[in-house]
């Protein structure tokens, strides 16, 4: 009786693996399929690590800015209109321009260190459609803010700077994380606000560049590589 037990415990434990493999294959070849459909129409390799760094870099460069010499109410608070480009705005506009190189620089690393970690190309028909979407609103806003500037209409320079960023994140988001539009939804946001309440410019600005990106960044890296492994 005991052998016929034993037997039929073996049977049983046979026909449930059988069971597991038969199922269990097609669902493996379902993932690899939407793994290969999803590299295909969405750039996963943007790093999170790329958000938290730019956000770090906006910060030094806020500071900066709102440490300069001279006078404060005129120069960072925003509501200078209508006087000449001073060399404090001058020193403004090229700490932001440094401030955008460094970012665009360290996202560039840390993305391409994601990529070649997980044996991805970093430059495809995905990545190309990406860049479009993102640099079309970009250029547009900087063409903006320089008319703004050419008008000395400097108090709009940093809501307009947030809005037209957000709109190229969100016109890029398609193409890649669902993090990345909301983002770009946050920054539109905040840079409507911004453009209401006159003498917060550079405080919108350091709260939209710098703290609203090292939060989605590490969001970001917790979620899509904190546990992943390497390949």
């Amino acid at each position: 009786m005991k052998i016929l037990m034993a037997m039929k415990k073996c049977f049983t434990l046979y026909f449930k693996v059988l069971f597991m493999k038969k199922y269990q294959e097609p669902i493996e070849q379902l993932k690899d399929i939407h793994s290969m459909m999803e590299r295909s129409s969405r750039f996963i390799s943007l790093s999170g690590l790329s958000g938290i760094s730019a956000g770090i870099i906006a910060l030094i460069g806020a500071a900066f800015a709102w440490f300069l010499p001279g006078d404060r109410q005129y120069y960072h608070s925003g509501i200078a209109c209508g006087g000449p480009v001073t060399g404090h705005w001058k020193i403004i506009i090229i700490d932001a321009l440094m401030v955008l190189v460094l970012a665009i620089l360290s996202g560039i690393w840390f993305t391409t260190r994601k990529a070649r970690r997980n044996g991805l190309k970093v430059w495809d028909n995905t990545t190309r459609r990406l860049v479009v979407s993102l640099a079309i609103p970009l250029a547009a806003g900087g063409i903006f803010c320089a008319a703004l500037l050419y008008h000395h209409s400097f108090y709009l320079i940093a809501p307009a700077t947030l809005i037209f960023y957000g709109l190229s994140l969100l016109n890029a988001s398609k193409y890649t994380y669902n993090e990345v539009r909301i983002l770009g939804i946050s920054e539109i946001i905040l840079g409507l606000i911004g453009s209401f309440l006159n003498g917060y410019g550079l405080l919108f600005w350091t709260f939209g560049f710098g703290i609203l990106h090292i939060f989605y960044g590490a969001m970001m890296f917790v979620r899509y590589e904190l546990n992943q492994p390497k390949k």
